[in-house]
C-alpha cells in the first residue's frame, strides 16, 4: 500500500471512530440519539442479557486481543505496519458500533435521582468522565494513538518512531487517566438502569483486567522507567500515595 493511500485509509478509520465515540457518549447518557442504553428492541429478560453480555465479551476479545504485542507482531507479516494501528482502532469502533446497534435494554431500576441539583451534578460529573477520556489522550500522543501520525509518517516516506514515555499532567496522579475517565462516565449517571448497571459492572471489571495486560506490555517497551513508574503512581485512585523507600512524604513522579 502506498503512502497517500495509508494515510487516506488511516482517515477514514479516525473518522470512524470519532463519530462512534460522539455516539458512545450519548448512548451512555441516555441522550440525542435513537439507540440507548435504556432502549432499543425489547426481548425476555433472559435473551437480553445473552444478548447484552456476548456484545460486551466480543469488544472484550476484540480490544485486547488485537491490542497484544504478539497479535501485532502477527498481523503485520501480512498487513503493512503502518495501517496496523488504524485498522484496530476501525474494527474497535465496528464492534462498538455492533452494541449501540444490538444492545437489549434490562428492566428494573437500580437509583433515579429526581433532585434537581442532585442530578446536575452527576451530569456535571458524567462530562468531566469524558473531558479526562479526551484529553488524556493528547496528553500522550493522541495521532498515535489512533493511528493517524503511523500513516502520515508512511506518506511522508519516513519511519516510525514509538512515541516516547511522559508522565505528566494527570499521568503525575493516576497511571491510567484515560480508563479513570471511562469508569467515571459510566458511573455517574442520575437514572441507573438494570442494564447500565451490566454495562458499568462489566467494562469497570474489563479494564482492571486490561490494565494488568497493558501494564506487561508497557514495562517490556519501557522497562525499569516503566517499573518505576507504576512504583511511584497509583493505578486509579489517586489516594493514597505509595510510599517510597526512604521518603516519609512520597510525590509522583
Amino acid at each position: 500500500m502506498g503512502g497517500i493511500a495509508a494515510f487516506a485509509y488511516g482517515i477514514v478509520c479516525y473518522f470512524v471512530f470519532f463519530v462512534t465515540f460522539l455516539y458512545a457518549v450519548a448512548f451512555v447518557g441516555g441522550f440525542l440519539v435513537p439507540g440507548t442504553l435504556d432502549s432499543g428492541q425489547a426481548t425476555s429478560a433472559a435473551l437480553a442479557w445473552l444478548i447484552d453480555i456476548g456484545l460486551l465479551g466480543l469488544f472484550a476479545v476484540q480490544h485486547s486481543g488485537m491490542a497484544r504485542r504478539g497479535f501485532k507482531r502477527w498481523v503485520t507479516k501480512w498487513m503493512p505496519a503502518p495501517i496496523e494501528r488504524s485498522t484496530y482502532v476501525l474494527l474497535s469502533s465496528l464492534v462498538l458500533i455492533l452494541i449501540f446497534w444490538q444492545w437489549r435494554p434490562l428492566p428494573g431500576t437500580v437509583w433515579d435521582v429526581q433532585t434537581p441539583w442532585a442530578y446536575w451534578l452527576l451530569y456535571v460529573v458524567f462530562a468531566f468522565g469524558w473531558f479526562m477520556v479526551l484529553t488524556s489522550t493528547f496528553v500522550i500522543d493522541h495521532f498515535d494513538l489512533f493511528g493517524l501520525r503511523q500513516t502520515w509518517l508512511k506518506a511522508r516516506g519516513r519511519d516510525y518512531t514509538p512515541p516516547e514515555f511522559k508522565d505528566h499532567l494527570y499521568y503525575r496522579l493516576i497511571r491510567h487517566p484515560l480508563l479513570f475517565g471511562f469508569v467515571v462516565a459510566f458511573w455517574a449517571i442520575p437514572r441507573m438502569s438494570v442494564g447500565h448497571l451490566l454495562f458499568a459492572v462489566a467494562t469497570t471489571a474489563y479494564m482492571l483486567f486490561a490494565i494488568q495486560l497493558e501494564e506487561r506490555d508497557l514495562i517490556s517497551a519501557y522497562g525499569e522507567d516503566y517499573r518505576r513508574y507504576r512504583k511511584e503512581v497509583p493505578m486509579l485512585c489517586p489516594w493514597p500515595r505509595p510510599r517510597q523507600a526512604g521518603n516519609e512524604d512520597p510525590h509522583a513522579v
